[in-house]
């Protein structure tokens, strides 16, 4: 069963369990952040295939993450800064453009990964990923940490790498949670060395 979404396309991919701060100044977004945070309602965010985050409306990746409002202030006047929480990822199977512009998606839920434990051979992983935890704090990494949980990991890992969009686009839609992490092991092992 298709349920309507509004959708935010912009030029970043947000992973389940993950934070991100907005900043929102054009009407249709600020409207519908208004009827989210009013209606306690989520919205999506899908990265932008085609287009621009201004203007007309661009064309999203068809699978995106649907979020929560879980803070918000306006420090002036049609300007909003919220902070979101990414909850479960969904597929657009149709979209509309109301006279707005902004973007409805008709959109099913894509079933969340199990938790798999991490395999000895990806422990690198976790341990760097550990070390950007420790520096940023749960400001960027909302608490629990799960870092015996390959899922999370690899999530964690994809939102603060500096990837691709298209290459953290792949690895949201992936439902391979050690495929996901041996990917980012091998970038990481690049870095390296």
């Amino acid at each position: 069963m298709s349920a309507a979404l509004p959708l935010f396309p912009l030029n970043t991919v947000v992973f389940p369990g993950g934070r991100l701060p907005l900043r929102i100044f054009e009407q249709r977004y600020l409207d519908m952040v208004k009827q989210a945070i009013a209606d306690n309602t989520p919205f999506g965010i899908c990265a932008i295939r085609e287009g621009t985050e201004t203007g007309t409306p661009a064309v999203p990746y068809s699978i995106g993450t649907r979020v929560h409002v879980t803070d918000w202030d306006m420090p002036q006047t049609g300007i909003l800064h919220i902070d979101t929480l990414a909850q479960e990822r969904f597929v657009i199977r149709s979209t509309h453009t109301e006279a707005s512009g902004l973007l409805i998606g008709s959109v099913d839920e894509v079933s969340a990964e199990s938790a798999i434990a991490v395999p000895t051979e990806l422990e690198l992983a976790v341990e760097i990923l550990r070390h950007i935890v420790d520096e940023y704090g749960d400001a960027h990494f909302p608490t629990p940490h799960e870092f015996g949980n390959a899922v999370w990991v690899g999530y964690r890992l994809s939102e603060v790498l500096p990837l691709k969009l298209s290459i953290k686009q792949n690895l949201l839609e992936m439902n391979d949670s050690v495929m996901r992490l041996r990917i980012l092991a091998e970038f990481l092992k690049k870095q390296i060395n």
